[in-house]
C-alpha cells in the first residue's frame, strides 16, 4: 500500500509539473521604471491567481529582445507575451500612433478617453496579427529636453533630435532638426557621445535613465501621453485552459488600472526630482506649446489621411 501511495504522489507531481506553463515577457525598459514594476506585479498576481499554473518571467532593459523587436517576437511566437510602445508600430498601421498626435490628448483624463475610443479598432488590428491586447499603460506627457535653452522651435533647427517612433521623426523634420532613431535604453550612451542634442520624452524617463546628468533644460509641453501595450500571442493564450485564461484577463484589467493610476500619481514627483537634480524646469512653455500645437494640427491632418475611415472613426468617438 505504501508503494502504491508513493506512486500516486509521484504521478500527481508529474501531472502538476506538466500542467505548469512558463511564459517570457520582454520589455525594452529598465527594471526601475514604473512600467516594468507594473509588469512584475502582473506576473506575480497571475502566479497567485492561477495557483502556479502559469509562471511569467519578466525580462527588463531589452535583455531578451530589443525594444523595437518585441512586438514581432510575440507575433512570431519567439516569445509568448511582451510589452511595447504602441506608436513604435505606426509605420505598420497609423492606428498604432493615434496617441502620438501632438496636442490631441494632453492630460490623463483626455488620454484615457482616447484609449477607450481607440480600443475596439486596436483590438481588431492586433487580432488580425495574431495578438491579443491585455492592457495599456501611458507614460507621463512627452516634454522637451535640451542641452541648450530653447525659446522657439527655430532654436531646434540643425540640431540632432532623438526619435523613437514615426511621430517624433516627423516632428524633427518639421522643425528642421535631424531625427536620430534611438531607443530609451540606448539614450544615455548617445548623449554621452554627443549623438543627440534634444528629444521628447516623459518626466519618468528623465529620472529613471538619469538624463538630467547630461541635459539641463526641460520644457513641460506635455504634447501627448504615449501608451505601452502588453500583448499575448493568441495561440499561446488559446492553449491555456479556460480558468487560466479568465485569471490572466482579470489580472490584466487590474494591472491596467494600476498602471494608469501610478503614472498619473508619479508625474509631478518626477518633475520635482528633475529640478532637484539641477535641471531648469519651464512649467509653462507658452511659446513652445503654441508652435508645437501648429505642428500638431498639421500632423493630425496627415494622420487622418493615412488612417482613413478607421482613423476618423476613432477621432469621432474621442471627440464626442
Amino acid at each position: 500500500m505504501k508503494n502504491l501511495a508513493c506512486a500516486a504522489l509521484a504521478l500527481a507531481f508529474i501531472g502538476s509539473a506538466h500542467a505548469q506553463t512558463k511564459w517570457d515577457l520582454p520589455s525594452g525598459y529598465g527594471g526601475n521604471t514604473f512600467q516594468v514594476q507594473n509588469l512584475e506585479w502582473f506576473a506575480q498576481e497571475v502566479d497567485k491567481a492561477t495557483q502556479g499554473k502559469l509562471k511569467i518571467t519578466v525580462h527588463a532593459n531589452a535583455s531578451l529582445f530589443k525594444a523595437n523587436e518585441i512586438k514581432r517576437a510575440v507575433q512570431s511566437g519567439q516569445t509568448q507575451i511582451g510589452e511595447f510602445i504602441l506608436s513604435s508600430a505606426s509605420n505598420e498601421n497609423p492606428l498604432f500612433g493615434v496617441d502620438s498626435i501632438p496636442f490631441l490628448a494632453t492630460n490623463y483624463s483626455e488620454a484615457k478617453k482616447l484609449d477607450q475610443a481607440s480600443q475596439p479598432a486596436l483590438q481588431k488590428l492586433l487580432a488580425g496579427q495574431g495578438l491579443k491586447l491585455l492592457y495599456t499603460v501611458p507614460w507621463p506627457g512627452q516634454s522637451l529636453y535640451s542641452r541648450k535653452p530653447v525659446t522657439t522651435l527655430a532654436d531646434l533647427k540643425g540640431t540632432k533630435m532623438r526619435a523613437y517612433n514615426p511621430a517624433t521623426s516627423r516632428i524633427a523634420e518639421l522643425v528642421g532638426a535631424q531625427p536620430i532613431t534611438i531607443q530609451l535604453a540606448e539614450l544615455p550612451a548617445a548623449l554621452a557621445t554627443g549623438a543627440v542634442d534634444n528629444f521628447l520624452t516623459s518626466s519618468a524617463s528623465g529620472v529613471d535613465s538619469k538624463l538630467y546628468e547630461q541635459v539641463k533644460y526641460f520644457y513641460d509641453v506635455n504634447a501627448w501621453l504615449p501608451r505601452n501595450a502588453v500583448v499575448v500571442n493568441q495561440k499561446a493564450f488559446d492553449a491555456l485552459d479556460k480558468t487560466t485564461q479568465a485569471a490572466v484577463t482579470a489580472v490584466a484589467a487590474q494591472a491596467g488600472e494600476r498602471g494608469w493610476k501610478t503614472s498619473d500619481e508619479k508625474d509631478d514627483g518626477y518633475l520635482k526630482e528633475l529640478q532637484a537634480k539641477g535641471m531648469t524646469i519651464d512649467r509653462t512653455s507658452v511659446a513652445l506649446k503654441r508652435e508645437l500645437k501648429t505642428v500638431g494640427e498639421r500632423m493630425a491632418a496627415d494622420w487622418v489621411k493615412a488612417a482613413g475611415a478607421d482613423g476618423q472613426a476613432v477621432l469621432d468617438a474621442y471627440r464626442k
